[in-house]
């Protein structure tokens, strides 16, 4: 059992670490205009380790946004522009023959970075988009029976565009799952816009803003999120929502236990950064949409309702 000590040490530390978490969301806020909680969620996700995807049409920010949590988090960040005439090797590397030592020699390709941002991700092939799973799952790549291990923090950011646009290939379902997390930005309001019109380019901006967060303290965060408390109650609710997905006829398939445990992790992180050491209901309502709503497929019904909303609205609190 740590000592008293210890125990107050680590809740300055977990304090100072939340501190800089708040510092990067209102350095986003400042170049990602009136978005807060879509900046709260990726914030949440990173924190709890997932994966982010980011859908919506070109031009409203997709790819400044995971610039900009990469910048803001002092992580190393790589692009990789996903076509369709990408091969996996060109995201996980090769391994080269070197003709002076007689050995193949493997060199990393740009997976190799704490954060990937996998640039319209569902305009390559499946065959390329499947060499992410093994990284975005194991937190490793393997080329020609090794096994490399990826920098620690490892998050994937990926941006698509709507499937009903020329030239995508929809992600499959074991991939989409992989994603802790997926938003939509949608267009700024009015004022907003013209603000950026009259503004200088957010990329510029961004590129002068110092860092606001250590990759250290994501890390011991993350260890934090593990410990906030859930109740009995609260997986009550938890187990509630997902059973109500499962027997809904409106879906061709119900959430996961995969989906479920992301959901309270989910939680969990947003509790945390809100400086609870405790999930609250408010919790798992706030991030359900972005946690279910790419794992739900409707059959038979209209697809205009948000799954997630439509699920919060559905279950009654415990």
């Amino acid at each position: 059992m740590p000592s008293p000590e210890t125990g107050a040490a680590r809740g300055e530390q977990a304090a100072a670490d939340l501190e800089q978490l708040r510092r990067a969301l209102q350095m986003l806020d400042g170049v990602i205009l009136g978005k807060e909680n879509q900046l709260r969620l990726c914030i949440s996700c990173l924190l709890a380790g997932g994966h982010l995807l980011i859908e919506d049409v070109p031009g409203v920010g997709k790819t400044t946004l995971a610039h900009g949590l990469a910048h803001a988090l002092g992580l190393s960040c790589h692009r990789i522009q996903f076509t369709s005439d990408l091969l996996p090797a060109d995201i996980v590397g090769v391994s080269v023959y070197q003709r002076d030592s007689g050995r193949f020699s493997f060199h990393p390709g740009p997976v190799f970075a704490q954060l990937v941002l996998a640039d319209e991700v569902n305009r390559a092939t499946p065959k390329a988009q499947s060499a992410l799973l093994e990284a975005m799952e194991e937190r490793q790549v393997t080329v020609d029976g090794v096994s490399h291990p990826l920098p620690e923090p490892f998050f994937v950011v990926a941006t698509q565009n709507p499937a009903e646009q020329v030239g995508t290939f929809p992600l499959p379902e074991s991939q989409l799952d992989r994603f802790l997390m997926r938003i939509r930005l949608g267009y700024p309001e009015r004022a907003l816009e013209r603000e950026l019109l009259r503004g200088e380019d957010r990329r510029a901006l961004l590129r002068r803003l110092p860092a606001a967060a250590a990759p250290a303290a994501l890390l011991r965060l993350r260890e934090e999120v593990s410990q906030v408390h859930a109740s009995e109650a609260l997986l009550d609710y938890v187990q509630a929502l997902v059973a109500w997905s499962r027997e809904h006829p409106g879906y061709g398939a119900g959430l996961s236990p995969r989906a479920a445990i992301a959901l309270l992790r989910a939680a969990r992180a947003w509790a945390l950064l809100d400086g609870r050491r405790a999930v609250i209901p408010e919790d798992v309502q706030a991030v359900t949409p972005a946690v279910v709503g790419h794992r739900l497929r409707t059959e038979g019904e209209s697809t205009g309702d948000d799954p997630g909303e439509r699920l919060v609205a559905a279950v009654p609190i415990p």
